[in-house]
Formats: structure tokens, sequence, C-alpha cells
């Protein structure tokens, strides 16, 4: 008879290194945020956005008149922490652009003011 680590596998017996925790979410937020030239992770969607913040931003990115998607953290409690962790910023909407963490929403209508935004969603829509 085959011993027991011969028939199955031993979870930890194995001399690859344990994938952290959570990893699965973390690499749908970084396919998400590589695949889409402006993401923004939101309390509700662009349709229905669910907190003054999020619609500021949404209004933001409706005025520059470019696509963009959007992700309901209320939706997905599992994301609404992750989010957090994955960029090291403590507060939602999170925007994207290019690939690269822009900002919540007090820096995305500051960019947007100075005019900063603009040239930002159109170099990475080029590209």
């Amino acid at each position: 008879m085959a011993d027991f680590k011969s028939v199955f596998k031993v979870v930890g017996d194995s001399d690859a290194p344990a994938a952290p925790q959570g990893g699965d979410i973390m690499e749908r937020i970084r396919q998400e945020v590589t695949g889409n030239k402006v993401m923004l992770y939101m309390k509700g969607d662009r349709h229905f956005p669910q907190c003054g913040f999020s619609a500021a931003v949404v209004e933001v990115l409706e005025d520059l008149g470019c696509p963009y998607e959007t992700r309901d953290i209320l939706a997905d409690p599992e994301l609404r922490g992750a989010i957090k962790v994955f960029t090291n910023w403590p507060t939602l909407p999170q925007l994207y652009v290019g690939g690269k963490f822009v900002g919540g929403c007090d820096i995305v209508l500051e960019m947007h003011r100075a005019g900063e935004l603009k040239p930002l969603v159109e170099q990475a829509l080029a590209g």
C-alpha cells in the first residue's frame, strides 16, 4: 500500500513558497488596473454612485469624455479590503490611469482643476 504522501499532496509539503493570502484578489486587481486604460474603484457604479466622492470622480471622468471601467467595492467586500492594501491607500474611490494609481477624490479633483488629469488620460489612451 502506498504511503499517504505519495497518494495525496500534503498542504505545505512543497518546496514552492506559499502564495500570499489574498493572492487571487490581488492578481485580479492587477489585471483590471493594467488591462483598462482608466479604472475606477468606487462605491456604486458610473450610473448610480453610492457616495458623493465617487460621484465627483465619475463627473470628472464624464467631463473628460474618456472611456473608463468601474468596479463597485460595495458589492464585493473582499475587493473593498484588498484594493486598500493594493495601493496602501485607505480611502475610496481610487482612480488608476495607464496602470498607475492616481489617487482618490481630492487628488483627482485638484488634478482636473489644474489641467493635469486630461493629458495624463490622453497619454494613457494613446499608449
